[in-house]
């Protein structure tokens, strides 16, 4: 990379930690506001001047400073589209902007909105966008709250007198979503327990004759006075009791948020926020810039945690505790902290939610999402993590059959996509890279930088990618170490470049021995190889020596400048253990031999040369590998892991081949000694090695307290792996010349597919929120303020509720593909 580039690269990174990390303790700083919950404070009268102005004149000066060219108010998807969440935004917002015009017309007139025509514009736009955003489907493939808030708007738009006449084709369809609003009401209790959230979370969206249950609304406050810690429902709470403990919820929202819009849920917990960040910036690929920052983060929050009081957070509603619980698992485990499955397992013990989650999948679509994706990380005898990742997947594909909208649906698509992408491709098979660009690419977001590599120089300058025989796989070797190694390792790190190299040696060499060579020219380079000279080789011996002693000279020298001591002996040691491996199948090959399984597995660990592959990699890590490590009598139980699974997952896919030639694998081997076996139980066999080697692999990669291995050594030997898994999970990738090509040119020709990039951050620099004094008022004031703005008349009136805490999204929503709860979304995001 080019250094003004760099030079680039490092202002950013110095500009976001400025901003986020210093306002981190600040979790309402990084909320993006939302206009209907800031338009519902906004409706609120002010108790000494009920008639003229609002008690939160902040909250609609926010309303009318934030309307968009196109009329409208909401949020829009991560491609600039509006969402079906700003229907019922836009029409909060005209509804309050036309009470308190009416009332006092010189509050707005810097609005541009004291002209009819401008409310008719708003108006056109609901008109407009019904159609395209909701068109004609079949309710059920709707959103419950959207079926519970939009109604609702549109009877209280009528109540202000903003008449909304429909177009003929969509009438149907708005009919529909009008027979839904009213199953609804009809079919669930105000607090029922067999829908999330419940009827009581969408207060402010339902009829008035709810208002009569004031015992209820006191009873289900939160210990902050919030109603569900949403604004809007609390802000009509409070219109319809006169709660002194909602006006005091109301009044610290305020100062806290107000000049910048309320958030749609508050307080936020600054754990999950942090947690949110940390597990942004890893997603991206750009956690290498925020090494210090991570720990810091984690550290705290694994204090937390280790705190059963803490643990316990009064603010989370169980979705929500469940979604940081398993987030926070998952980002924690990753970073080698010790912690249990239960700590997010818990939900399995409780069968009302087990209930609530297989009625509601698509509600709880995003925390599923994030319980799967926990269950990566499942080590040995972890039989929890099994079977939350078995109900985990259940709901998900509930979710993918249940929940699918129509082919605009650009929110929901993207959302189907991970989905889809989770449950089919696991996680020990994915590249990093490929990663960071899809999530870059499904959340619209910038990358810092793409790198670019030059593929062929090295193979072509030692004669490597001309042999006439076997793969070139000389694109394939550089693709696996730069799109599998993540961020552990800087961009420029001449630790891919040895990877890269060796893989390409290790593929051309092996393929000499399995298909080329006569057994003399095998016996004779081999034993040149022990010697460590060339002499009396030729030909494509010749050629494979001199390229693998250039490399290890190359290697040896450069350990020597950088940490002053000689390596060449081990280099050599470790290739020549290899070669020797080779040698041994050949023999096996040519003289017709069958090994027994042991034996196999003990030249087969070998000749896989992962081993080679990581440990030579391993000496320029910082950490580097002790020296010890590279003799085979002390090779550590991960690296021995590392060399059986990749020859585990190679049988699997080539045994059908091997057969033909006449070799030997595990699948054979097994069918051999295991007569009453038949083909699929060999495979079956071989796969559940292989499944419990890894969950080995994964803990003794991740945790401390197995061996003395750097924690880097450890991480390059998992990223070691997880190449293997990509070339040969499903089928021998490796081989095909075919199956790469779209991953290859997705990570290294084909440009992010981007629009224009949005800001990084939005700040609020306030303090958080001190307790506020409130005026003691009776019931009968607060009724007058409720009759004065004329919202509980004769009609069905409502006011809309767009999310609590995931309902207005579950899956249709960026914010939760972006693994945020749906009440959260981050305007850096």
């Amino acid at each position: 990379m080019e250094l003004p580039q760099l030079c680039n690269i490092q202002a950013l990174v110095k500009e976001i930690k400025g901003g986020m990390f210093s306002n981190i303790d600040y979790p309402n700083s990084f909320v993006s506001p939302s206009a209907y919950d800031t338009a519902w404070l906004a409706m609120i009268p002010d108790s000494e001047q009920p008639f003229s102005r609002p008690m939160f004149e902040n909250c609609l000066n926010w309303v009318l400073n934030n309307q968009r060219e196109d009329g409208s108010w909401g949020e829009l998807d991560g491609h600039g589209n509006n969402t079906i969440e700003s229907l019922p935004a836009t029409l909060a917002c005209i509804i309050v902007l036309k009470r308190w015009n009416s009332g006092n017309p010189h509050q707005i007139q810097n609005g541009g909105l004291t002209e009819l025509h401008s409310f008719l514009s708003c108006l056109d736009y609901v008109r407009a966008n019904v159609e395209k955003l909701v068109g004609d489907n079949n309710y059920e493939q709707r959103p419950r709250w959207f079926a519970i808030v939009f109604p609702a708007m549109l009877e209280l738009a009528s109540a202000v007198g903003l008449e909304i006449v429909f177009p003929h084709p969509i009438r149907g369809a708005v009919i529909d979503i009008l027979n839904q609003r009213q199953q609804i009401l009809d079919s669930e209790e105000l607090v029922g327990k067999n829908h999330y959230p419940p009827l009581l979370a969408y207060l402010e969206a339902l009829p008035p004759l709810y208002d009569a249950h004031q015992e209820q609304i006191a009873k289900r406050l939160s210990f902050d006075g919030s109603l569900f810690h949403s604004p809007s429902a609390t802000a009509r709470a409070y219109m319809a009791t006169g709660n002194d403990k909602c006006l005091a919820y109301l009044q610290s929202l305020v100062q806290t948020c107000a000049d910048d819009g309320v958030p749609p849920l508050y307080p936020i917990d600054e754990d999950l926020m942090k947690l949110c960040i940390v597990n942004q910036l890893q997603r991206l690929g750009l956690a290498e810039h925020f090494l210090q920052e991570i720990k810091d983060v984690l550290a705290q929050v694994y204090r937390n945690y280790k705190n059963e009081e803490l643990s316990a957070n009064p603010i989370n509603s169980e979705p929500t505790q469940l979604y940081k619980d398993s987030l926070a698992f998952q980002l924690l485990r990753m970073h080698g902290y010790s912690v249990s499955p239960w700590t997010f397992c818990w939900f399995l013990n409780n069968p009302e939610i087990l209930d609530e989650i297989e009625k509601n999948p698509e509600y709880f679509s995003s925390v599923m999402l994030n319980v799967y994706r926990a269950t990566d990380l499942m080590f040995a005898e972890e039989y929890e993590l099994q079977e939350a990742r078995s109900f985990a997947r259940k709901s998900l594909e509930k979710t993918m059959t249940t929940g699918s909208r129509g082919p605009d649906d650009v929110t929901f698509t993207s959302f189907r996509k991970v989905i889809e992408h989770e449950l089919d491709f696991p996680w020990l098979t994915r590249m990093e890279h490929l990663e960071y660009r899809m999530w870059i690419e499904e959340k619209d977001m910038n990358a810092l930088w793409m790198g670019k590599a030059s593929f062929h120089r090295w193979s072509r300058d030692n004669n490597l990618s001309d042999m006439g025989f076997g793969r070139e796989k000389t694109t394939y070797c550089y693709f696996a170490t730069a799109a599998a190694i993540g961020v552990s390792l800087p961009y420029d790190s001449h630790v891919r470049l040895i990877l890269a190299k060796s893989a390409i040696l290790i593929t051309v060499a092996d393929d000499f021995f399995d298909m080329e060579g006569s057994l003399n020219e095998l016996k004779s380079l081999a034993d040149a190889v022990k010697r460590w000279d060339g002499k009396g080789l030729s030909g494509h011996s010749k050629t494979i020596f001199g390229a693998l002693d250039s490399l290890v000279s190359e290697l040896a020298e450069k350990h020597l400048q950088q940490q002053g001591r000689d390596i060449t002996n081990d280099l050599k040691d470790i290739w020549y253990e290899t070669f020797a491996s080779w040698l041994t199948e050949a023999t096996w090959s040519k003289s017709g031999r069958t090994p027994s399984m042991e034996e196999y597995l003990e030249t087969g660990m070998i000749s896989i040369a992962a081993h080679t592959l990581v440990l030579t990699a391993s000496c320029f890590l910082n950490p580097s590998l002790p020296n010890y490590k590279f003799r085979p009598a002390q090779y550590d139980t991960v690296t021995k892991l590392l060399m059986l699974v990749p020859r585990l997952l190679n049988d699997i896919q080539s045994y059908q081949k091997e057969i033909a030639d006449g070799k030997q694998n595990s699948v054979i081997l097994y069918l051999r000694e295991n007569p009453e076996a038949d083909i699929e139980d060999s495979v079956a066999y071989v796969r559940e090695l292989i499944a419990t080697k890894e969950k080995e692999l994964l803990e003794h990669a991740l945790m401390d307290g197995f061996s003395d291995l750097p924690r880097p050594c450890k991480q390059l030997h998992l990223f070691c792996m997880k190449a293997f898994q990509m070339f040969f999970h499903s089928s021998n990738r490796y081989d095909s010349n075919t199956e790469m090509i779209d991953d290859v040119q997705k990570a290294f020709y084909i440009p992010l597919k981007l629009q224009t990039p949005k800001p990084l951050i939005k700040l609020m620099l306030n303090q958080l929120p001190l307790p506020l004094h409130h005026h003691s008022r009776s019931k009968n004031d607060y009724q007058s303020v409720a009759n004065c703005f004329n919202i509980y008349g004769k009609r069905s009136l409502a006011a809309p509720r767009v999310r609590w805490p995931v309902s207005r999204n579950f899956g249709y929503k960026n914010n939760i593909v972006m693994g945020v709860p749906p009440k959260i979304r981050f305007s850096f995001f």
